[in-house]
């Protein structure tokens, strides 16, 4: 079955949240952000901005009938600024006026007194002062302390990786407008429905049976509309509550680009013990996580960085320790992959680092260090149906990673300008979210009278299809035809308390919320058939539209099947709550069981660099994923191609910028870079691995969303092996982005001071 929004999207059909029609007499917001990093807000003066044409109101903190609080996991977040600002554009004022234009004109009237304090950008900065959002964590395994003495070699050194902008398409945004009673209802671009129903609820002082949250489809969200389209939801519903009328808020994209938080930057220490024969023994990581301003959903995004600490590879002694720390930057927020792709980076860059001072390939460690069923995960979960060596095996074989690193070094001995260098990133992703609560889904499902079906689930499409998804997990439990099933829009009071469509959890919660009603609903048939028919319960079935019994037609079809139950009073509705199984999860201990299964996947990735001037290309991606049993390959083999991507534009040409006073400087696509069509590797191949799946995944199809983005690693090994095929004593520095300035330097700057070889026992190497 083929996307079912295809067809609207490329005809420009398809309906975002710009393109719902205004009621008459609709106010546009604009929103005031601070012009200042860090200071005492003294005072606004608004008189000029209040005179300006066309402006309606302008609203402050002073305006909330509520409190003054979105933070979700720590309270440390107000709507509107009071007393203090943290961060630049963080929101002060909200301006109501009679057009878009007036109300950004008015915007620039307005001045802020505020008195500068101190401005922190630097996350070992922020722990040094103790600025956490919270405590430090740490997981153990082992004994790490009593290991070392045990290595043969210990390699140690910094990595750090930047941020990432989510540059989804469709821009925060947000229309609400009051409904009878009180109450507001607020179309919104989030992934996240029920968080802005509860923290606007929050703000307006109301119970959320009167916030009512309405989402179509997103244009883009991966993850930057999980938690931080909440500000800008509450904020029109704020403007539509206090003036009785309804208000628009669609932030222009500078405004997105410099108000909004990205994908944490981290600056990780990292210690590797290695035996003789190459295996891991023991690793030490400290990451300081760079929060910003608020804590969002940082302490979220920490944990799953703990979790992925060790990627693929078991390691019997552990000790990951990590801080989030509060900067003056816009709060960082969920994006793909969650915190996991930063903790994948680090034990990556510690392995590369431990194949160069050896004088082996990277790969020799990663193969012999997979995970193997039966061991145990930092964290405490045992390894369970593990494909991670299938995957490799099976990528080594289809893809000759022997030949193909001969090819590779053959062509290097040719070519003087130009280098390769292949590398393979294997990935193991966890399956559920890591708060247990959160993994729960309803689905309210109707059967009309002629037959055509109505499905309403918390799933938020996005693009990833999870729409077409639900439709064909319906028709193919119901027997019938997916094009009776409608998919209903995202909607708080069809489908109450929903989790946010994210963690790469969406279509196996909802899908088997849907799954179970349906089932419920074609037993309920069944039944009624069998007593109308005259025939044994056991032997009937519903297959193409036809019921069947003992595998033979009855005398009935679907139509006249639903038509009959109806006056029988059949009910025809069903309202399932699905719960994952067997999740929970000790933070006293640190130990439990909080995934529902884990995808793995192979990934080999070739470089060109242009040694003269710096340039690269990224000339083939092969990969082996662990799809489990696919039903919709076409859909998820494009999440592997897009994730993959973003992945591969984090690693090489995604750098994001901000000056000592936390001014962004990436603050426009001349500026910020990244992948278009172009930069996609001429050579991507998908190989579906052959694993039967998983029975916590819907219909055993396995979770795709964001498991691809980590593929995207490999990039930076490859170029970096390269950048070393031309220069071997070049000793890059472990930081990603690797644009081409830094392999510019690495080619041809100054060499960082080369650490001594390996001892036979106990040798220390420093990675500056």
């Amino acid at each position: 079955m083929h996307n079912l929004d295809a067809a609207g999207h490329v005809r420009g059909e398809s309906q975002y949240l710009d393109d719902i029609p205004t009621q008459r007499g609709t106010l546009h917001a604009a929103v005031y952000g601070s012009p200042l990093a860090h200071g005492v807000l003294d005072g606004l003066n608004l008189a000029a901005a209040r005179r300006a044409p066309g402006v309606v109101r302008i609203l402050t903190a002073e305006d909330i009938p509520g409190e003054n609080q979105i933070g979700g996991i720590v309270p440390d977040e107000p709507l509107l600024a009071e007393g203090h600002v943290h961060f630049q554009g963080q929101p002060v004022a909200l301006v109501l006026a009679e057009t878009e234009a007036q109300a950004r004109a008015a915007v620039k009237l307005i001045e802020a007194d505020i008195t500068p304090l101190p401005v922190i950008t630097d996350p070992r900065v922020a722990a040094a002062q103790n600025e956490l959002i919270v405590p430090p964590r740490t997981f153990r395994l082992g004994d790490p302390a009593a290991a070392w003495a045990e290595c043969a070699h210990i390699i140690e050194g910094t990595a750090e990786n930047g941020g990432q902008e989510h540059l989804y398409i469709e821009t925060q945004g947000a229309y609400a407008y009051p409904t009878d009673g009180g109450g507001v209802r607020v179309h919104s671009s989030t992934q996240g429905p029920t968080a802005v129903q509860r923290h606007t609820a929050r703000v307006l002082g109301l119970g959320m049976h009167k916030v009512e949250v309405d989402v179509v489809r997103l244009g883009g969200g991966f993850g930057g509309k999980e938690d931080q389209a909440t500000t800008w939801g509450a904020l029109a519903a704020l403007a539509a509550h206090v003036l009785r009328k309804p208000v628009k808020l669609v932030l222009p994209r500078h405004d997105d680009l410099r108000m909004t938080g990205k994908r944490h930057p981290y600056s990780s220490d990292f210690r590797l013990g290695l035996s003789a024969d190459l295996k891991l023994l023991a690793y030490e990581v400290t990451f300081y996580q760079n929060a910003g301003a608020a804590a969002d959903l940082s302490p979220a995004v920490l944990e799953r960085t703990l979790f992925h600490a060790c990627n693929t590879y078991f390691v019997p002694n552990v000790r990951a320790t990590a801080y989030s720390c509060r900067t003056n930057l816009p709060p960082n927020t969920a994006f793909r992959g969650f915190g996991g792709p930063q903790g994948m980076f680090v034990i990556e860059s510690a392995i590369a680092q431990a194949a160069e001072q050896l004088g082996v390939p990277a790969y020799e460690i990663q193969r012999r260090n997979l995970l193997q069923d039966g061991q145990v995960f930092p964290y405490g979960q045992r390894v369970d149906d593990c494909n991670a060596t299938q995957s490799w095996q099976t990528a080594e074989e289809k893809f000759g990673l022997e030949g193909w690193q001969r090819e590779v070094d053959a062509f290097n001995a040719e070519n003087h300008t130009r280098k390769r260098g292949l590398a393979v990133m294997p990935i193991c992703f966890g399956i559920s979210f890591t708060k247990t609560a959160m993994n729960q889904a309803r689905a309210l499902v109707h059967i009309y009278t002629d037959g055509s079906v109505g499905i309403s689930t918390g799933a938020v499409e996005m693009g990833q299809g999870v729409n077409t998804k639900m439709i064909q997990v319906a028709a193919r439990t119901l027997g019938i035809s997916a094009k009776r099933v409608r998919i209903e829009a995202t909607n708080t009071t069809r489908v109450a308390n929903t989790s946010p469509s994210a963690a790469s959890a969406t279509a196996d919660l909802n899908g088997k919320a849907v799954e179970l009603a349906c089932r419920e609903l074609r037993a309920r048939l069944m039944r009624h058939a069998a007593d109308e028919l005259k025939l044994e319960y056991e032997g009937l079935e519903i297959r193409d539209e036809q019921v069947l019994a003992a595998g033979k037609p009855a005398e009935t079809d679907w139509e006249k099947l639903v038509s009959s139950a109806y006056w029988k009073r059949v009910s025809l509705t069903e309202n399932a709550h699905y719960a994952t199984p067997d999740l929970w999860f000790d933070q006293t201990q640190e130990k439990g069981h909080p995934f529902a299964y884990h995808v793995y996947g192979t990934a080999l990735v070739q470089a060109t660099v242009d040694v003269l001037r710096g340039t690269y290309d990224l000339d083939a991606v092969r990969l082996v994923h662990d799809f489990g049993q696919s039903f919709t390959p076409g859909i998820d083999r494009g999440q592997i191609e897009g994730g993959l991507v973003q992945g591969l534009g984090w690693m090489t040409m995604e750098e994001l910028l901000y000056n000592e006073d936390g001014r962004l400087l990436s603050n426009a696509l001349s500026t910020y870079k990244v992948p278009d069509i172009y930069s996609v590797p001429p050579v991507l191949d998908v190989e579906f691995l052959e694993t039967p799946g998983h029975p916590n995944a819907i219909l055993r199809a396995k979770a795709v969303g964001e498991p691809p983005l980590m593929y995207g690693l490999g990039a930076y090994f490859a170029i970096r092996n390269a950048v070393r095929a031309f220069r071997p004593a070049a000793r890059p520095a472990f930081s990603a982005p690797i644009t081409p300035e830094k392999v510019l330097l690495a080619l041809h700057g100054p060499l960082l001071p080369q650490p001594p070889a390996p001892a036979a026992a106990a040798a220390t190497v420093t990675a500056q």
